[in-house]
């Protein structure tokens, strides 16, 4: 079985040193080059391959964007390539992701090489979803806010064995579900494997408002404020969909709504 790759980096050296690598071994085929990230999102969507090594720090679309990007379909596995991000390199290691740090060598490498070659013959796929999942939280924000101030931006739903990216500007309302929350993005619902409490540590409190011990919801997506009855009030979403706001969560709803004009 011929394992086909792809290289992905903005530093024509460093794609040189992957590809002279590569050329040693006979299981490796290598598919092409890409010098940035919305070309490494064009060229995986056309050729599907099974293993990929991919810069991190690149300029406009970096490595994690190129995997938010790649929305909805089956993901190669990745080596990931940095030169300096001890942030990442951290990540990588806690959720047991191959990378290389440049300047690597040649037994480095075809460590990381080996270990790649096992996954994509044994198909494990899920547990390898699960890890980059993870980690696509973490450099997103997951964690509550981080020493850089960094919020939560996306999330990854698994749903009939695909992977949906999920940008947090689109989601327009969250509700409990027991261990789970149900994420309401248009006329799509996700579910996530999160309560709602810890969910909410990791959004930004500006944009993301709790109204319900069971609800969330984006200021942005509210059209109105609207009374009912015995001083209760329901949100009104330009969907049109009606959200009840309880008392308990009621003069906080209109403060951040308030700060939001």
């Amino acid at each position: 079985m011929k394992i086909r790759t792809l290289i992905v980096d903005d530093e024509p050296l460093a794609r040189q040193r992957v590809r002279t690598l590569l050329e040693a071994d006979p299981d490796i085929v290598v598919l092409g080059e890409c010098s940035d990230g919305a070309q490494a999102v064009a060229e995986s969507r056309r050729a599907r391959p099974d293993l990929m090594f991919l810069d991190v720090q690149m300029p406009v679309l970096d490595g994690f964007g190129v995997l938010n990007a790649l929305a909805g379909r089956e993901l190669p596995v990745v080596i990931f390539v940095t030169a300096h991000d001890r942030y990442a390199v951290k990540a990588f290691d806690v959720h047991a992701l191959d990378y290389l740090l440049k300047p690597f060598d040649k037994a480095r490498f075809s460590a990381a090489l080996d270990r790649a070659k096992t996954q994509v013959r044994q198909g494990n796929a899920a547990a390898l979803e699960e890890r980059l999942q993870k980690l696509l939280q973490t450099m997103a924000g997951d964690s509550a806010p981080s020493e850089t101030g960094r919020r939560l931006e996306r999330l990854m739903v698994k749903s009939g064995g695909r992977i949906f990216f999920v940008r947090i500007d689109d989601v327009a309302w969250i509700e409990a579900a027991g261990n789970y929350v149900r994420l309401h993005v248009g006329k799509d619902v996700h579910l996530l494997r999160e309560t709602l409490t810890a969910l909410e540590k990791k959004l930004d409190p500006a944009r993301f408002v709790r109204i319900h011990r069971s609800t969330i919801v984006n200021l942005e997506r509210v059209r109105e404020l609207q009374p009912v009855f015995h001083g209760d009030y329901v949100v009104i979403l330009h969907d049109g969909v009606e959200l009840v706001v309880s008392r308990g969560f009621r003069d906080h709803l209109k403060d951040a709504l308030a700060q939001a004009r």
